[in-house]
């Protein structure tokens, strides 16, 4: 979420849209494959939606415990990614998409994970709410997980590029990090502020997705309709 908090209890209109988002995300899931599922509430439709479809994969790779909670209790199969490091499908949700669907992600806490799948994945399918799609990346801050021992080395690297961090205080993520929070970066350019950030050692991944931004992103509205963006051409 922009807020940098992850949301339990969606209003319902939101639930709608992002119901309707996920299940358009259904039509890419080939039955008896592999998924590459992401971590949110929009993600947690998805899941609800793929308990009772016929689009059901074997098996899921999780980016998170939440999330492989949620696959066990729909009667999906979690496995860790596999050997080859690739896998055809992964479907996430995220906090900000613009345009030419670049992400910000990370209000969960499970960008890493996140990023590794969206990464491995033949084809990246993004599900969002339409309050999550922006002009320009950066209405919210961007997370940033670290190495606790680091936290205040690179939360002193960020400020050099613009940013103010805020350590997200009791939260440790699946990786048995720290999350900073940071405001009032200049998303401008993103992939350079991506490979910025990235290169501060005691990083372990930042919620800018604009190396590997979405293949095709679906975006829900409170009637149930659903837009279908797709990066621009060049």
């Amino acid at each position: 979420m922009s807020s940098g908090t992850f949301e339990l209890f969606p209003e319902e209109s939101r639930v709608t849209a992002m119901r309707a988002a996920a299940v358009r995300a259904l039509d890419h899931v080939e039955p008896g494959s592999l998924l590459g599922v992401g971590t949110g509430a929009t993600v947690g439709q998805l899941i609800e939606a793929l308990a009772t479809s016929p689009h059901r994969p074997a098996a899921a790779v999780a980016s998170s415990r939440r999330t492989a909670h949620l696959l066990l209790a729909a009667g999906i199969d979690v496995v860790p990614l596999p050997e080859s490091g690739r896998i055809p499908l992964c479907i996430d949700g995220a906090d900000e998409v613009d345009g030419a669907l670049r992400l910000i992600k990370g209000g969960g806490g499970a960008h890493a994970r996140e990023k590794v799948l969206a990464c491995a994945a033949d084809l990246f399918v993004c599900i969002v709410d339409d309050s999550k799609v922006v002009s320009a990346l950066g209405a919210g801050p961007v997370p940033v997980e670290v190495l606790p021992f680091a936290r205040h080395w690179v939360a002193r690297r960020l400020s050099e590029l613009g940013g103010r961090s805020v350590h997200r205080v009791d939260f440790v993520t699946d990786n048995g990090n720290e999350l900073l929070d940071v405001h009032g970066l200049d998303l401008g350019d993103p992939c350079s502020v991506e490979c910025a950030i990235a290169c501060i050692p005691g990083v372990v991944a930042c919620g800018i997705f604009a190396l590997r931004p979405a293949d095709v992103t679906y975006v829900g509205d409170a009637t149930g309709a659903v837009v279908e963006m797709r990066p621009p051409t060049r």
